[in-house]
């Protein structure tokens, strides 16, 4: 988890409200301690973090006596609509690989309050999770939550689909029926990781409701949102205002550093423990930048490239292309 303190929607705390009720928990209970009410959340306006989540979430395994199996249970509670921009920006993407990307890239515009790695081994694409800072007695539920809900969301996207292959670190619970129904496989229990996994030819299938012009629109919907959050907290706040002072001559992190009086190291720790780093945020402005040049100032992509600090043309599309899976030409044709 990155920033635990960046705001987002009290959809998920509605979720456990509800499962709570069903349990016979009282609101009160669930939002001991947590600085929310029931009619705050009730609010259009109303936002939560991701401590206060943590608190909500607490309370109720607490009063629940901790089941084994309560995470999964939530997790098959979310549906791509239930995230909103975030839900349609991954229903839209082209690709599974796509959708990845803009699923962990964006992972904070979601409820997890634990982290979603990838990495490949051979031939088997990998998602790790884990749940750094979280209380031993809730690391189960967060692992078990995102787990689930990610492959609730593969199924969504297509299904087509295997299912994901599943490791826990965790022990085997007493009841498998909400694992199976959530993954459709029995996991592996006792595991070194937390793992999910993926032949990897999968991943370059075209996915079903895949649209590039909705898939580019929501994208940017998505970065705008997240930046709008992030930009009310933390260090990674002051780093975007610093870079988007210069987007054709970028201060690189030394000169961040001293100009927020700190050590390069200590930038780099502190943007760290906020999930993020000098170079993913300076990425994140200029792909921001290179869009609104494209498509609202008609620059050309020279122009663009320029302008960003690219010293070469072919730097600039191969880091669009990572950005959007099409060339910027692409992007704008698209988007006309």
């Amino acid at each position: 988890m990155g920033d635990w303190d960046i705001p987002r929607t009290p959809t998920s705390v509605g979720v456990l409200l509800s499962l709570a009720s069903e349990r016979g928990v009282s609101p009160e209970t669930c939002l001991a301690g947590s600085r929310l009410t029931v009619d705050g959340l009730q609010r259009p306006n109303a936002e939560v973090t991701a401590r206060q989540e943590l608190t909500v979430v607490t309370n109720l395994l607490e009063a629940l006596d901790y089941p084994d199996d309560f995470g999964v249970e939530v997790g098959l509670r979310y549906r791509l609509a239930t995230y909103g921009i975030f839900g349609f920006a991954l229903i839209s993407s082209p690709t599974l690989r796509s959708a990845i990307e803009v699923g962990v890239r964006y992972l904070d515009l979601t409820f997890a309050t634990s982290t979603l790695g990838t990495r490949v081994d051979d031939d088997e694409f990998q998602f790790v999770l884990e749940a750094p800072g979280t209380p031993d007695r809730v690391r189960r539920f967060e692992i078990d939550r995102l787990a689930t809900a990610v492959s609730v969301i593969k199924r969504e996207l297509s299904a087509d689909l295997p299912p994901f292959g599943v490791r826990f670190v965790h022990s085997r619970p007493a009841n498998l029926d909400r694992y199976l129904e959530a993954f459709g496989i029995e996991p592996e229990f006792d595991a070194a990781e937390n793992l999910l996994n993926l032949p990897m030819d999968l991943l370059d299938l075209p996915l079903p409701q895949a649209n590039p012009y909705n898939s580019a629109a929501t994208q940017e919907q998505c970065r705008n949102l997240l930046e709008e959050r992030r930009s009310r907290t933390g260090l990674s706040g002051q780093v975007r205002d610093l870079l988007l002072a210069s987007p054709a001559h970028p201060p690189n992190a030394d000169d961040i550093a001293r100009a927020l009086a700190m050590s390069p190291r200590t930038l780099r720790h502190r943007l760290g423990a906020e999930g993020t780093s000098y170079r993913e945020l300076l990425d994140e402005i200029r792909q921001r930048l290179a869009e609104e040049m494209l498509i609202k100032a008609g620059l050309t992509v020279a122009e663009t490239a320029s302008r960003l600090g690219y010293i070469e043309l072919s730097s600039f599309s191969q880091a669009f292309r990572r950005w959007h899976g099409m060339s910027p030409r692409a992007f704008r044709a698209a988007r006309s």
